[in-house]
C-alpha cells in the first residue's frame, strides 16, 4: 500500500518561496510518477507539475519557470516554488497513479490518479 505525506507548507509574502517535500512508503518500481496538484477554496483540484524516470517533467503554464519539481533517490518527490504569488494559496497534494501507468500532459487530471497524501497548506499574503 503506497502512503504519500506531504511537508514543508507555510505562508510566505509574495515574491518568496517555499519547498515542499513528499515521503513516499510502499512507493515501489512499480510506479512510475509522481505529481503535485492543489485545490483553491471554491475552485476543482488542478494540476501543478508531474515526474516520471530520472528527469521528465511537466508543468502547468500557471506555475511553469517558477516552480521545479525533483525527485530524490529515496522517491521523496520535490516541489520548490520560487516567485509565488497569491493565487498560488491552496492545499498542495501530492500523487500518484495506479501502478505501471505513465503521467502525460493530455492525462494531467485529479480523476487519474489513485494514491494521495492527506495535503499541506500554501498561503501567499500580498
Amino acid at each position: 500500500q503506497v502512503q504519500l505525506v506531504e511537508s514543508g507548507g507555510g505562508s510566505v509574502q509574495a515574491g518568496g518561496s517555499l519547498r515542499l517535500s513528499c515521503a513516499a512508503s510502499g512507493y515501489t518500481t512499480r510506479f512510475y510518477c509522481m505529481a503535485w496538484f492543489r485545490q483553491a477554496p471554491g475552485k476543482e483540484r488542478e494540476g501543478v507539475a508531474f515526474i516520471y524516470g530520472t528527469d521528465h517533467t511537466y508543468y502547468a503554464d500557471s506555475v511553469n519557470g517558477r516552480f521545479t519539481i525533483s525527485q530524490d533517490k529515496d522517491k521523496t518527490t520535490n516541489l520548490q516554488m520560487n516567485s509565488l504569488k497569491p493565487e498560488d494559496t491552496a492545499i498542495y497534494y501530492c500523487a500518484t497513479p495506479r501502478p505501471y501507468t505513465y503521467c502525460s500532459s493530455d492525462g494531467f487530471a485529479a480523476r487519474n490518479f489513485v494514491y494521495w497524501g492527506q495535503g499541506t497548506q500554501v498561503t501567499v499574503s500580498s
